[in-house]
């Protein structure tokens, strides 16, 4: 059978209707925890069949997006490529970069910028420095938005659909500091616009604190959030809180100012 016979055959019991929702399945398995796979383990985080999941994957790899390096699959180049093209990462990025590595440079601890993804925030630039902390999200990773600075700071901001999206249960405890009630984290939410900062105090790892800020667009929604991130004793709110808003706010400026791409 062809490979394009095979994408319009009927699909296995129990697997995705089409090539792409096999594709998606495959990708899926990938995490920051889970950067290379051998086959038995895509085949155990995906939940194809190992017959369509090493089709599949070998389709992909003549594609470009996925690797195969001895008996491990990664994510292709192809991939990263395509995805530094997404605004996200282009304009977003691009635009607070420079406000980040002042940030970083006056805080000395971990800057963090990120964008929601429903009941994640997406971690989309990071600075660390020589004050690496292993514990916290990749470029590209997730964080739960409900534990995390930067998800109140921008929830926060949000109509009530997407925080309730984001705040449906359960809400599990990351460190016995992790707040897992809905109205725990709405007073959190609520206090937000009037301090200008989120807070994580301890809730996503002992010993390290958060604090963020929301970043607004053009149209004066919320964008995004930048953070820092560090030792307790360092990251206190009362005094890195207003630097954290004033990154935020020189951030928004930036992002606004750029120009966009004129439509054809």
């Amino acid at each position: 059978m062809s490979p394009a016979q095979r994408d319009t055959a009927p699909p296995e019991k129990g697997t995705p209707e089409g090539g792409l929702d096999r594709a998606a399945a495959i990708l899926g398995a990938f995490d920051a925890a889970h950067r290379e796979l051998t086959l038995a383990a895509l085949v155990a985080r995906c939940g194809l069949p190992r017959s369509t999941t090493h089709r599949t994957a070998d389709r992909m790899i003549r594609l470009g997006w996925l690797e195969k390096h001895g008996d491990r699959y990664r994510i292709g180049n192809r991939l990263s490529e395509i995805a530094s093209l997404a605004p996200i990462r282009l304009e977003l990025r691009e635009a607070v970069l420079p406000v980040l590595q002042d940030l970083h440079q006056a805080t000395k601890v971990t800057v963090q910028l990120g964008v929601l993804d429903r009941t994640q925030v997406l971690v989309v630039e990071k600075i660390t420095g020589h004050r690496a902390m292993p514990m916290l999200s990749q470029v590209g990773g997730m964080i739960p938005a409900y534990r995390s600075a930067l998800g109140r700071a921008i929830l926060a901001y949000s109509e009530p659909a997407v925080i309730d999206v984001a705040l449906a249960e359960p809400l599990p405890a990351r460190t016995p500091r992790t707040l897992t009630s809905r109205a725990a984290i709405m007073r959190e939410l609520t206090s937000v616009p009037e301090r200008g900062w989120a807070i994580d105090r301890e809730e996503g790892s002992i010993g390290v604190s958060c604090v963020a800020a929301p970043i607004f667009g053009p149209l004066g929604d919320v964008a995004a959030a930048l953070s820092v991130t560090g030792p307790s004793q360092l990251v206190r709110a009362d005094r890195i809180g207003p630097a954290v808003r004033m990154a935020a706010a020189a951030s928004s400026r930036a992002y606004n100012s750029r120009p966009r791409p004129q439509s054809r």
